[in-house]
């Protein structure tokens, strides 16, 4: 399936099935959210993933947790390994402060909330984002800065669910994540 540049959507996944998400063309970021699908209070915590793992940067054989510190994504294969758990989805607000007005649109957190409502989540709920192929290095004074992605045409990640999710992922908005370029994302569930 595909995510069109600059949109999402949400969808169900059950425990033991695979995503593949792939980067079709090259160098474009996609945001993924996942609520247990049995109790939607319970979100990805990058919080909790940074402590258990005591690490910022996250690959192959490495789960991913919720705020309750249940197990929810364990990170299957990865041809990129760089990704980015720190930054929140972009947003309107987001785009006003650094792009200036001209640049408003819903970005990733409007369009996963609009995908999410149909699951009853609701904006406030949403969480920092695993931001797949996403580059954020931190330099050592502490500071981050947004860099091309270092996905190639082809490149994927795959997921297995720990528990059944509610899934919500973007093909990315944000200029400075995709190197100015917008395109789509792909993705598919198996098992």
């Amino acid at each position: 399936m595909r995510i069109p540049p600059r949109s999402g959507t949400a969808f169900v996944m059950l425990r033991g099935q695979r995503l593949k998400v792939v980067d079709p063309e090259g160098e474009q970021v996609a945001d993924l959210v996942a609520f247990n699908a049995d109790d939607i209070g319970e979100a990805l915590s990058n919080g909790r993933t940074i402590d258990y793992l005591e690490k910022i940067a996250f690959t192959t054989g490495d789960i991913l947790y919720s705020n309750r510190s249940s197990e929810m994504l364990r990170i299957a294969e990865d041809t990129v390994g760089v990704h980015d758990f720190l930054l929140s989805p972009c947003s309107k607000e987001m785009f006003s402060k650094m792009y200036g007005p001209e640049h408003v649109h819903p970005g990733c957190f409007g369009n996963l909330s609009a995908a999410l409502d149909d699951y009853g989540i609701k904006p406030d709920s949403i969480p920092v984002a695993f931001n797949i192929f996403m580059n954020v290095p931190v330099g050592p004074s502490g500071r981050i800065s947004v860099e091309p992605p270092k996905s190639g045409p082809g490149d994927h990640i795959v997921f297995e669910a720990m528990m059944d999710l509610v899934i919500g992922m973007t093909a990315c908005s944000a200029g400075l994540s995709n190197n100015f370029a917008y395109k789509p994302i792909d993705y598919e569930i198996s098992g």
